[in-house]
């Protein structure tokens, strides 16, 4: 038994994309790349206009890449529960929280803590420690997960 996993190349893999891809975009036309703010912009009309040029691939992009994954090399075992209600639930409390936050974990933790912001810093620990604390109550004291 090793003590790193053996896929630790494609999560590896994985951030440096995003790390590049969140450079580009910011020395490309000075846009921070935040995940909701570029969804949320296809539904609202944000103070920050982003062209279909940019929206367009990147979300193409959010939807394809992981779906290209699943047909090459199948899904992947996640141990994801089975209730849809709760998966609904789970997915409006993100949404939720990336508005309260003004973003979520890729504009703040890749792109606001590599430019060593201190708001960003804080929401960062905060995701993960609300991330910690659901998983913690979802697993040992409700037993969902």
């Amino acid at each position: 038994m090793t003590a790193i996993p053996l896929d630790w190349p494609t999560g590896l893999a994985g951030g440096l994309m995003i790390g590049l891809a969140a450079a580009l975009l910011l020395l490309g036309n000075g846009r921070v790349m935040g995940a909701s703010g570029i969804l949320g912009s296809l539904v609202e009309r944000p103070a920050e206009r982003r062209t279909w040029r940019e929206t367009l691939p990147f979300v193409a992009a959010l939807i394809g890449a992981p779906a290209l994954a699943v047909a090459f090399h199948g899904a992947p075992d996640t141990h994801v529960t089975g209730d849809t209600g709760l998966l609904l639930l789970a997915g409006l409390l993100v949404g939720v929280g990336t508005r309260l936050a003004n973003g979520c974990t890729s504009g703040h933790g890749v792109v606001g803590m590599a430019r060593l912001s201190p708001r960003s810093i804080l929401t960062t620990l905060t995701f993960l420690g609300a991330g910690f604390a659901v998983m913690f109550l979802a697993r040992h004291v409700m037993g969902v997960i």
